[in-house]
């Protein structure tokens, strides 16, 4: 049964997307239908298909009532949307359905779990959001909110825990055939924590423990967590809030957080090892995984970040915002989480360009390279003994406009810089990030795609992401030396077909 809410949103999308048109839209990169999206939900392969829920107001291109928006992938990279999934439309979600994921049942259902969101008014203050863990099970598009809900509340946290930070449950079915899953709450000393629960079937649920504490040390409440085993490890990511900067290694604000430890599935005891920033760019924050029918752990984020969301300017001249980052493959070695493009992309790249051994000391633009939707891939090295000061690689850019990437391997400081963007607005447009070298080597592979611009550093050691709206006209690709550099670079064209 289909609510009215819900009715009004699925019509109302499926008139507006086609003011949108192809060009206006990323064209291998997941975004909003219409509206605004903010977090990945959902993510889950399902009936022979990724799909993808998210964060989504269709109304308008800011945050509002939260739905889910849906959309599904044979590949990744092309996206086909589907009806919205979820409404706010019942008395424990009314005022939103937040984040949550989704995993197939034992009847061939799926199921869906997510944060229902209730305000409730103060009399001395402003309102408080009551949040809950709420099911819908579904056929792959059309999902019945589960007439049990709330399925877990405030008598099932930890005493002395905020019910109102009680949201984001990844679930995942243990290897005895039960049910797990993982929420984000914040206990009595402010800080954020991971609790871990079980259930038989998928619909009742037990608190078991708190899996991870936080204790001040990374921020506040942390949001959206994801709890998976690679390479013989166990590894936690979660967006903490309101964080402190450690050095170059996480920044002031809503930043992200990998844990890599091991874990005893018996006991149900995590134990922490390594800890790291996921992405060292500006835009990357709530990120969730799948495991693909061949085994890769797959990543995507919102790529976008709360502290960034006015760069576009006049809201009521946009069609749509929010997309979501490259799907990116996961691994680990020698205590650390490195990512890399989805193989899938290389079947959209067109039209190769290489140079080799290219010696430079000032400005050069190298005919071929240049465009919106580029793979480029550079390798560079010092020429000579004496080690280069700076490197730098302009992109999107034309007589006015540029966003960069450089490198100075004296200080091993590489930086995103996009002030020449063209924004008007005075948000985060520089980020650093420490990226050792020997002899000023360094690898990278920078993908733009219209919006956005994500390189991956030393074959997926560090990711700096950040947004780009600049005119698409700006398609020069420029590079600066300072200090001898020699390089090698190859471009494709990324098709989106």
């Amino acid at each position: 049964m289909i609510s009215q809410t819900l009715r009004e949103a699925r019509r109302y999308e499926e008139a507006t997307d086609q003011m949108i048109t192809a060009e206006e839209r990323p064209a291998f990169h997941l975004s909003t239908r219409v509206g605004w999206t903010n977090d990945p939900n959902g993510f889950s392969y399902y009936q022979g298909k990724y799909h993808m829920f998210y964060q989504y107001h269709p109304y308008a291109t800011y945050w509002g009532p939260m739905h889910w928006g849906h959309a599904v992938s044979k590949d990744l990279l092309h996206w086909e949307y589907l009806p919205a999934a979820l409404a706010p439309d019942a008395p424990y979600d009314r005022d939103g359905c937040f984040s949550g994921s989704a995993v197939e049942l034992e009847d061939g259902r799926q199921l869906l779990m997510y944060t229902g969101v209730l305000r409730m008014p103060q009399l001395d203050g402003p309102s408080l959001e009551l949040q809950t863990q709420c099911l819908a099970v579904g056929d792959g598009t059309n999902y019945e909110k589960y007439a049990g809900n709330p399925v877990l509340d405030a008598k099932d946290i930890p005493e002395g825990s905020s019910c109102y930070d009680f949201r984001d449950p990844k679930v995942w079915k243990a290897s005895d055939g039960t049910y797990r899953c993982v929420i984000g709450n914040r206990p009595a000393d402010g800080s954020g924590q991971i609790l871990l629960y079980s259930s038989p079937d998928g619909f009742s649920w037990k608190f078991e423990k708190v899996l991870v504490a936080n204790r001040n040390r990374y921020g506040l409440m942390w949001e959206c967590p994801d709890f998976f085993p690679l390479d013989g490890k166990q590894v936690l990511l979660t967006s903490p809030q309101d964080m402190l900067p450690e050095g170059l290694e996480y920044h002031n604000g809503n930043g992200t957080l990998c844990l890599i430890g091991t874990y005893d599935e018996e006991t149900e005891t995590f134990t922490e090892e390594h800890n790291q920033a996921i992405d060292y760019g500006i835009d990357f924050y709530a990120p969730q995984t799948v495991l693909t029918p061949d085994g890769r752990r797959v990543m995507i984020g919102w790529m976008q970040n709360w502290d960034t969301c006015g760069l576009q300017g006049q809201k009521n001249e946009q069609k749509w915002f929010g997309q979501m980052s490259l799907p990116r493959e996961l691994s680990v070695k020698n205590g650390r989480l490195y990512q890399r493009p989805l193989r899938e992309l290389d079947a959209l790249r067109r039209n190769k360009v290489s140079y080799e051994d290219v010696v430079f000391t000032d400005t050069i633009r190298l005919d071929g390279i240049e465009g919106r939707r580029l793979d480029l891939e550079i390798e560079l090295s010092a020429d000579g003994e004496e080690v280069y000061k700076k490197f730098a690689v302009r992109f999107a850019q034309n007589e006015r406009y540029h966003t960069g990437l450089s490198y100075r391997p004296q200080e091993h400081i590489l930086k995103i810089d996009r002030k020449f963007s063209g924004s008007r607005r005075a948000v985060i447009h520089q980020r650093r990030s420490e990226v050792k070298s020997e002899n000023g080597r360094l690898k990278l592979r920078i993908i733009l795609d219209r919006f956005s611009v994500e390189v991956f550093v030393n074959d997926g050691e560090k990711v700096v992401t950040a947004t780009v709206f600049t005119g698409q006209e700006a398609q020069g690709v420029s590079f600066f030396a300072s200090g001898r550099v020699r390089m090698n670079v190859v471009k494709y064209d990324l098709t989106g077909e």
